[in-house]
């Protein structure tokens, strides 16, 4: 799709400018005052913050431990101190941030690598290496991201930058040529894409900021022509995992790093040569890749989740809202601008994720697109019914309810085995339940990754059978799968290995004004052990359980035996979306079962 483009690139590739330098003051000064108030905040605080010490140990701690926070926490604070600095220095632009500026850049440019030791490996899916080859750097997702960080604050500020230290943005150019430039033209990195080879959301996220750096830097024609070329390629390698109907079979929080980031190639190579790329955000795939994430959105900060995305999957902004205009979408222009109005920290400064932080791009599309957000009055809505044949992920909302199913496989980019599972929301509250996964470990992306109590299925709104669950395999996948506007149906028994006895499991799920009703039929002998996983505490009624202050689950007592068992949630990523307790609710039975929630 995007190779084929290339017969209408120019021999010309001009600069990108996506906002004038810093001593182009008037745009500068016309930004909206929430904007600079936010950026000489974070400026100030970011004055008053040292530059975290990134020693030996902290690398080894990953290589001994497996354990990946300690070095990523002080490597993305250094990072996101540099990315408010600029920010500040841009609105007031009087010399005040400039000393901490060049600081942190020569911090930057002293790194021995910038790769994550959890990226440490120049062959994909194998070990990490124990320590960074300084003589053969990797272009990894973040240091890809440092790369465009360092080349759009040379960009926005050289001028000031070499009048307080003389000579270091030729410092800067030097690094980056040795540490994003040349290892991307003379080399091959496995996101680069390879013919059939998968690919994943590293694909149109390292080439955004790989297309950042060659076009905020002085570089050759020939380069610029050469990297348009490789992205090209690598964007097609993307694109071809996609489904037509445009679902990210990584989920909602990942869209951000997926869907969005192809938005930002895309719009890196349409300013450049908009004859040759701005046509294809006219093309049916592309609307539908942008409009994923209005049709797993339930209300407020919530989304329907699977795999190792989280329910709180981050509020939408401003390059969502730039995705919908581009591609002619009212209902994602609605949802971003809705969402941004809402968001009280639309630089996701809060946010635990510490690389979120460190995107100095974004920062200022937010900025600069701030004021047309707050105008613009369209109102969110949300299609009653989903389904996303390439995946296998269905939603449907009636009144007060809605439903979200995952019955595709077990082989998707950061899967759980979670063939079947289905959440919950009512008046825009988690019911049932996705947990999503703990803090990233060297395990998480490892041979054990199902290991790992949050992946497995019994860990899922999903049955187990006598302790035999879910395979994790594109093979292990929901059959006969059949939806209508409000129901969804499949044949489950193939998501789990040879069971003796079990040949068929089939789920039926349906909503309507009144509630969720669950109906499970399955051949298997012996007792089904069926998990529902719940925010609220459910309290034992007479049919059922009362779940908080939610509603209920209704089921026939004489028929099914429950346990109700408190999970204590206590690593820091699950707790920003649950609370120190969450409830796991085993149904025991035989042969079939009903369940209504309401």
């Amino acid at each position: 799709m995007i190779q084929e483009q290339l017969a209408f690139l120019p021999e010309f590739l001009p600069d990108y400018r996506p906002f004038p330098p810093a001593k182009e003051r008037p745009a500068w000064l016309a930004l909206p005052p929430r904007a600079k108030h936010r950026f000489l905040k974070a400026g100030e605080a970011a004055l008053q913050t040292p530059l975290a010490p990134l020693p030996l140990s902290l690398w080894l701690d990953f290589t001994r431990t497996g354990q990946r926070a300690a070095w990523e926490a002080a490597y993305f604070s250094r990072r996101a101190r540099l990315c408010a600095l600029v920010c500040a220095e841009c609105v007031e632009h009087s010399g005040r941030f400039l000393d901490a500026i060049a600081d942190t850049v020569w911090a930057l440019c002293e790194e021995s690598a910038w790769q994550l030791p959890a990226h440490n490996s120049y062959v994909r899916d194998t070990p990490q290496l124990p320590l960074p080859d300084t003589s053969k750097p990797i272009v990894e997702l973040f240091a890809a991201e440092t790369g465009a960080l360092l080349a759009l604050t040379r960009y926005l500020l050289h001028d000031e930058l070499d009048t307080t230290a003389p000579g270091i943005a030729a410092r800067m150019e030097r690094e980056l040529n040795a540490r994003i430039l040349t290892p991307y033209f003379t080399g091959h990195f496995w996101w680069m894409g390879n013919g059939a080879e998968a690919m994943c959301n590293w694909t149109s996220w390292c080439s955004q900021n790989v297309l950042l750096t060659v076009f905020l830097l002085p570089t050759s024609q020939e380069q610029r022509c050469a990297a348009v070329k490789q992205a090209a390629y690598s964007l097609d390698c993307f694109l071809k995992d996609y489904g037509a109907d445009g679902c990210c079979n990584e989920g909602a929080q990942y869209y951000r790093h997926a869907g969005l980031t192809l938005w930002g190639c895309l719009e890196i190579l349409s300013a450049v040569a908009p004859q040759a790329f701005c046509a294809l955000f006219h093309e049916p795939k592309i609307k539908n890749i942008a409009e994923y994430i209005c049709n797993v959105h339930v209300e407020g900060p919530y989304y329907l989740n699977f795999g190792d995305c989280s329910p709180l999957a981050g509020r939408c902004g401003a390059r969502e809202y730039r995705f919908g205009q581009a591609v002619g979408s009212d209902a994602l222009q609605a949802l971003a601008a809705a969402d941004f109005r809402a968001d009280a920290d639309p630089d996701h400064l809060q946010n635990p994720d510490g690389s979120t932080h460190i995107n100095l791009w974004y920062r200022l599309i937010t900025a600069f697109a701030e004021q047309e957000l707050m105008e613009c009055a369209a109102i969110p809505q949300h299609l009653p019914t989903v389904w996303y044949p390439s995946v296998g992920i269905y939603a449907a909302r009636q009144g007060r309810w809605v439903l979200g199913a995952k019955f595709g496989s077990n082989g998707d980019s950061h899967n759980h085995n979670d063939t079947g599972s289905i959440t919950v929301y009512k008046d825009g509250r988690p019911f049932l339940i996705d947990i999503g996964v703990e803090s990233y470990t060297k395990k998480t992306f490892s041979p054990q990754r199902y290991e790992i109590w949050t992946m497995q299925s019994a860990w899922h709104n999903l049955p187990t059978f006598d302790g035999i669950q879910q395979l994790p395999g594109a093979e292990y996948a929901a059959r006969e799968v059949h939806t209508t506007e409000n129901s969804i149906t499949a044949e489950l028994a193939g998501a789990y290995p040879p069971i003796p006895g079990l040949t068929t499991y089939r789920r039926c799920v349906s909503v309507s004004e009144q509630g969720i009703t669950l109906r499970d039929e399955t051949d298997y002998p012996g007792t089904v052990d069926l998990t529902l996983l719940t925010e609220q505490q459910p309290a034992a009624t007479a049919d059922g359980f009362a779940v908080g202050t939610l509603g209920g689950i209704r089921f026939d007592p004489e028929k099914v035996a429950a346990k109700v068992t408190p999970v204590p949630i206590t690593d820091p990523r699950l707790r920003t979306a649950w609370p120190e307790t969450i409830y796991r609710i085993t149904l025991h039975f035989k042969k079939s079962l009903n369940v209504v929630l309401y």
